[in-house]
């Protein structure tokens, strides 16, 4: 098959969903399909490289607003496809990639990766967003996945949809348990002089207003009452990253906070690996959370927030522990209950955690999912669909 996905962002900038893109394409890159990958143009990134066996396509933007580039180049780009698959949401993105799909009658799938929040200000305007393009743009694609069923019911599209939604398949983030996994590591904490012996948590998001529901603003609040031989890795970068590092020194935990700016992914498991627990307490719009499943692959057990979707993927009690999100005292009592159980009951999560990724997170169970969808796609389509 050759197939396009089409993406608000993709790596070297470093979100979810360019990297779940990634992951798509690569995937099926190695199981001898043609991909394409079209984006916006990204800094320091060429407009036409090769990454994973995919072509990857960065247009110039005629405007950008924030995460959202505007690229009329991308019409006369998707032409020739079995299949078009869209990233959602894309402001801009999703209405050009509609018409482009419907002008040469190619069946368009989407993944509904969450909903789009913001403040007072963008609020209203992202309402209004996506209750158009789920009507124009949703409702008319020949197949919707979304990363979790629980977070999908939870949602504002699902609402929005109510029963006039196109056929539905759940297509759960994965991870590549052969770069991701478990090993003994000490460089990082000796590169960031972190105790060898301190008991080490680690965060990983962009530092961005996009992300701000990642709650690292929770986590470094939840820190200060932890004693003082715990330590926190920051992993991350963005226009938020000053925030976080004056509300670290502010807290007086600035001396063991260590913000290290992203990383690429060929690193990420070291870090995985050094840390005793990754943290990710994030509310709604997360619908997945793909360093759980990244931290769980390398043997790390996680703490996250029991929301719908991030729920279906840690197993409380079992690979890692879940708190409420937003609730500063409620994750630390978590992280206080974590490192007062023994090192090597810890361990154990982390190991069960690594059995259940390989079991239902692959990259590899993801692929086959994923043919098989465009394969029922394909199947059921015709040129008027």
């Amino acid at each position: 098959m050759k197939i396009a996905h089409v993406t608000a962002t993709f790596p070297p900038y470093q979100g979810g969903t360019g990297n779940v893109c990634l992951q798509n394409v690569r995937s099926l890159a190695r199981r001898g399909h043609e991909m394409h990958v079209f984006t916006g143009a990204c800094q320091d990134a060429p407009a036409l490289e090769d990454i994973g066996g995919a072509r990857v396509h960065r247009l110039h933007p005629w405007l950008q607003i924030g995460n959202a580039p505007f690229t009329p180049a991308l019409l006369p780009e998707l032409g020739g496809f079995d299949a078009i698959h869209l990233h959602y949401p894309f402001v801009f993105g999703d209405y050009l990639t509609r018409v482009a799909a419907a002008g040469r009658r190619t069946p368009l799938v989407i993944t509904f990766h969450n909903d789009l929040t913001g403040d007072r200000r963008r609020a209203g305007v992202f309402t209004a967003y996506m209750a158009l393009s789920a009507r124009w743009v949703v409702r008319p694609a020949a197949a919707l996945c979304v990363v979790s069923l629980d977070h999908f019911q939870s949602s504002r599209l699902h609402r929005v949809l109510g029963d006039r939604r196109p056929p539905l398949f759940e297509l759960s983030n994965a991870v590549d348990c052969e770069h991701f996994r478990p090993g003994l590591e000490t460089d990082v904490r000796s590169r960031y002089a972190i105790p060898p012996e301190a008991p080490l948590m680690l965060f990983v998001a962009a530092l961005d207003r996009a992300h701000h529901f990642k709650g690292l603003d929770v986590l470094l609040s939840a820190f200060t009452a932890l004693p003082e031989a715990c330590w926190l890795l920051i992993v991350g970068d963005g226009d938020l990253r000053s925030h976080y590092e004056q509300q670290a020194r502010l807290s007086g935990v600035g001396g063991r906070t260590v913000f290290t700016g992203a990383i690429a992914n060929a690193k990420a498991p070291a870090f995985y690996r050094c840390a005793d627990v990754t943290v990710l307490p994030s509310s709604p719009p997360e619908s997945f959370g793909l360093v759980l499943i990244e931290s769980l692959a390398c043997g790390t057990p996680v703490i996250a927030g029991d929301i719908p979707g991030v729920r279906t993927v840690v197993s409380h009690e079992v690979d890692g522990l879940l708190c409420p999100p937003g609730d500063v005292a409620g994750l630390r009592a978590c992280l206080a209950a974590f490192f007062d159980r023994p090192c090597e009951a810890r361990r154990q999560m982390g190991r069960r955690g690594r059995d259940k990724v390989l079991a239902r997170y692959d990259e590899g169970v993801m692929a086959a999912r994923l043919i098989e969808i465009y394969g029922q796609v394909r199947a059921a389509w015709t040129p008027s669909g």
